[in-house]
């Protein structure tokens, strides 16, 4: 019951607020820009700003959990979240647009996945693997949801009406289930049984850096891709029924790579996944630059993006258990997703300005070789921690 309970908590909490904070603005973008007369530079920066926020408040959140346990962190997130989504539907200038971003950026660093790992981690012990395996699973499901939820609700009651009840739904909803997570009590009498680098340690390390490198030139990449995937494929030659059913792949083969890691990836070592996993996107990235103007290369590409891209999701939870122990992993993770999701901010807007520049095919070749080098960096990362083994802290 003690595993089942955080692990049933999150799956729920994940697809929701993933969808509501995340997925969600999608849909709701081009509304949005309309009603409040923004460009979309503006429209869409807003939202880069947000994950700069998440990015830079993911330390901190990390810390907290250590010390506090995910309960109230996470409590406090809902609370936080639910008054951005406020903000956001009650918005009448970019002055307020932006402040509601700030707010939800803020949610975001203490409900999303690094805050679930963290608490997992701190709540399950060696059981947290397979945990974060089976929220990341569900967790995958939140697009899938909340997509057509949002464009049915939007059309029904509009933009601000929905954003309400989202709000409504974080405050009387999310927020009561992350209080049944694991509290100080809890956590301190889990944490006093793990092994683990004090982050301070961890900083010194040079498989740290290593590993934040490959973290963010790989979540650098897949947000460029995500975003512009459309376009690329339509400036390869393709026509847009065939660039939506091609894309429309990635979210199921995300889930079937969790599926993976579930059963083939049962028992073996993180790092030996994570070879796999970072292996993947190079091959991927090259069938697309290399044979993108035929339909199996694309498909092909994104086929691999989507199981390479599930899996990661599922590295970033367990990886820095397993090379920095579980006894400070929030502060470890948080400063590990830090430069991950400034490069996911800006990879968008990056491959916006080099794709004008260059051309759908220059700049995938680009996102090849900056494959090769993540593929690169972790493989050192992992040499670099077999000769620095985790010391109690």
């Amino acid at each position: 019951m003690q595993i089942r309970k955080p692990v049933a908590v999150l799956a729920i909490t994940q697809v929701i607020s993933w969808g509501m904070l995340y997925y969600a603005f999608g849909v709701l973008a081009s509304r949005i820009q309309a009603d409040l007369a923004l460009t979309a530079s503006q429209t869409f920066g807003a939202f880069s700003w947000s994950v700069l926020v998440a990015g830079l408040a993911a330390t901190p959140a990390g810390i907290a959990i250590d010390r506090h346990g995910g309960r109230w962190i996470m409590v406090a997130g809902s609370l936080v979240a639910a008054l951005g989504l406020w903000c956001l539907a009650a918005a009448g200038s970019y002055i307020t647009y932006m402040a509601a971003w700030t707010l939800i950026g803020t949610a975001m660093s203490l409900t999303l996945y690094e805050a679930a790992f963290a608490t997992l981690n701190g709540s399950l012990s060696h059981d947290a693997a397979r945990a974060i395996s089976t929220v990341t699973l569900l967790g995958g499901l939140a697009s899938t949801a909340f997509w057509p939820l949002t464009e049915a609700l939007t059309v029904r009651l509009g933009w601000r009406d929905t954003l309400t009840i989202y709000a409504l739904i974080q405050l009387l909803f999310c927020a009561p289930l992350h209080f049944h997570l694991d509290g100080v009590h809890q956590r301190k009498a889990a944490a006093s049984h793990h092994a683990g680098a004090t982050l301070q340690h961890a900083i010194r390390q040079p498989h740290f850096w290593l590993l934040a490198t490959a973290f963010a030139v790989n979540a650098f990449i897949f947000a460029a891709i995500s975003v512009h995937l459309i376009r690329v494929v339509r400036a390869l030659g393709h026509s847009m029924e065939f660039a939506l059913m091609l894309a429309a792949l990635i979210g199921p083969m995300q889930v079937v790579g969790r599926l993976i890691e579930r059963t083939w990836g049962n028992g073996k070592a993180p790092t030996i996944v994570g070879l796999y996993t970072f292996a993947g996107l190079p091959v991927a990235l090259f069938a697309i630059a290399t044979f993108g103007s035929h339909a199996w290369g694309v498909a092909a590409f994104c086929l691999l993006y989507g199981l390479s891209n599930g899996v990661l999701t599922i590295l970033r939870g367990t990886l820095p258990a397993a090379m920095f122990g579980r006894r400070h992993y929030g502060a470890i993770s948080g400063a590990l997703a830090a430069p991950a999701l400034l490069a996911k901010a800006s990879g968008p807007l990056m491959f916006a300005i080099t794709f004008d520049v260059i051309g759908a095919r220059q700049v995938l070749l680009l996102l090849l070789a900056m494959s090769f080098i993540s593929l690169f960096v972790f493989t050192q990362a992992i040499r670099k921690r077999a000769s620095h083994p985790v010391t109690a802290g």
